[in-house]
């Protein structure tokens, strides 16, 4: 069951009327500021992983899907947080977890192969879903790149958001495989279902 707000508490502030907001760390600065973008972009991310995650057939997809939406939430903390106040996070994206997806890549890989070419999305529902999802990433991959070059606090950061790109085109990719062998199968099931009703 979803908690639900007290009906005396309301969703807007009007704090942020005049064009400004607070970060996580409690700094307010401009609602156009690059770290407000960084963070925008990285919302907008989650949503769509959302989407995906409501369209994917396959059970290892959602539930790397699961996985990787919690891992934003931290991701989201740092890129709302100043440099001065970043080293007091209690929980941070490493290296680690950056070797975490290249596992999970590789893993998909193994089962699904990779494109000898271009991929064009629309396969099926949730493959155009991830492929969204990656293009979103990648444009958040180009935000905190320029904001590390102003703070120099997020190369981790940069090189996470550089392989769950990669591993949203490989889940893209395994859904269109998924998705065409699904076809093939349907197919042969309903011209054996045919065959049987002219035999009969």
């Amino acid at each position: 069951m979803i908690p639900m707000a007290k009906r005396e508490q309301k969703i807007y502030t009007r704090f942020g009327d005049q064009g400004e907001t607070r970060l996580l760390s409690g700094e307010t600065v401009a609602k156009d500021d690059l770290r407000v973008d960084t963070y925008g972009a990285l919302d907008e991310l989650q949503s769509h992983l959302g989407i995906a995650r409501a369209f994917v057939r396959q059970e290892i997809l959602g539930s790397m899907l699961t996985e990787l939406q919690g891992e934003l939430f931290v991701a989201g903390a740092a890129l709302a947080s100043t440099s001065a106040s970043l080293p007091r996070m209690k929980e941070r994206m490493t290296k680690l977890d950056a070797s975490a997806l290249e596992a999970k890549i590789d893993r998909l890989i193994e089962s699904f192969g990779i494109p000898g070419s271009f991929v064009i999305p629309g396969t099926s529902s949730d493959s155009s879903a991830l492929h969204v999802a990656r293009s979103v990433c990648r444009r958040v991959e180009r935000l905190i790149v320029r904001l590390n070059r102003h703070t120099n606090q997020y190369q981790d950061l940069i090189v996470y958001f550089n392989r769950l790109s990669d591993l949203l085109f490989v889940m893209a990719w395994s859904a269109a495989v998924n998705a065409v062998i699904e076809k093939v199968l349907d197919g042969l099931v309903s011209g054996r279902t045919q065959a049987q009703r002219v035999t009969l």
